[in-house]
């Protein structure tokens, strides 16, 4: 699934070519991916001008004159942008045509994707972003707002997969994040002291910040239009490092389950808590 550094990489590709683009067409091929009343979304969308190409975590806010277009690439959602009427690929979904002979595609092997549609004044109220908590990016993610969400009896690694903890983290970037920390996956979030919880916010800074300076990551078949497919991966410290030496103590990088998810370790890097 596209993460906060994937979804960043997607956001400024979309950028450079659909901004001041205005809407007099679209198709939708498969309507589950429409969160937001289908007819509405049809009719709304329709001669409204693409302003903006925003990020909150990992979902795109595509910013027109009167609504933000919300969405979530899920695990293979793509765009591309191209002539208008080009070839279509079995999974184009939802076809945006603009005024001026050019096209946005949404296509998504797997159908996971959403699209909502929202008034601006109401964006971050409901579904989706409601709920949703603090990028890392944020000066109000510090020490106290993450000290009081950590503040449970819960693995450290499930925390930090939280969305409405921490938006735009995911599998990959948390168990870097960790290693970076110090910090073993497992350990029950309330145990961690002040140090602890401020080396897990400059680290979430710092892995972003590397990230999205190399196109994020290729994990499966991310990438972004351009064919941009990421260059963190060759950065990984231990995400599927299994069995290979850790880059600082040498080490042999583990593999466990936390919280149904894959999560890779150094075990000498990485020591558990079991008590304050």
């Amino acid at each position: 699934m596209p993460e906060l550094p994937e979804v960043e990489t997607v956001r400024q590709v979309l950028r450079r070519k659909i901004l001041n683009k205005k809407i007099n067409g679209i198709d939708i091929l498969y309507n589950k991916i429409i969160k937001t009343d289908l007819d509405a979304f049809k009719n709304n969308i329709i001669n409204q001008t693409i302003n903006e190409v925003d990020r909150y975590g990992k979902y795109l806010l595509i910013k027109l004159d009167d609504y933000y277009l919300i969405s979530h690439l899920r695990m293979e959602g793509k765009y591309f942008y191209r002539k208008i009427d080009s070839k279509r690929d079995k999974h184009d979904h939802i076809i945006f045509k603009f005024t001026d002979d050019t096209e946005l595609v949404y296509n998504d092997v797997r159908k996971f994707g959403t699209m909502n549609l929202k008034s601006i004044a109401e964006v971050y109220t409901g579904e989706p972003l409601g709920k949703i908590g603090l990028e890392p990016f944020s000066k109000d993610f510090n020490l106290a707002y993450l000290k009081q969400k950590l503040n449970k009896k819960r693995p450290i690694k499930s925390a930090l997969l939280d969305q409405t903890i921490v938006a735009g983290l995911g599998n990959i970037y948390v168990d870097e994040v960790l290693f970076l920390s110090g910090i073993h996956p497992e350990t029950i979030s309330e145990l961690l002291d002040d140090e602890d919880i401020v080396k897990i916010i400059n680290s979430s800074v710092d892995v972003l910040n590397r990230a999205i300076t190399l196109g994020g990551t290729t994990i499966r078949s991310y990438y972004s239009d351009e064919k941009i497919t990421g260059r963190f991966q060759n950065e990984l410290a231990v995400h599927q490092k299994k069995g290979e030496k850790c880059p600082d103590c040498g080490e042999i990088i583990i593999k466990t389950k936390v919280g149904g998810r894959g999560t890779y370790y150094c075990p000498n890097c990485q020591i558990r808590l079991t008590k304050k």
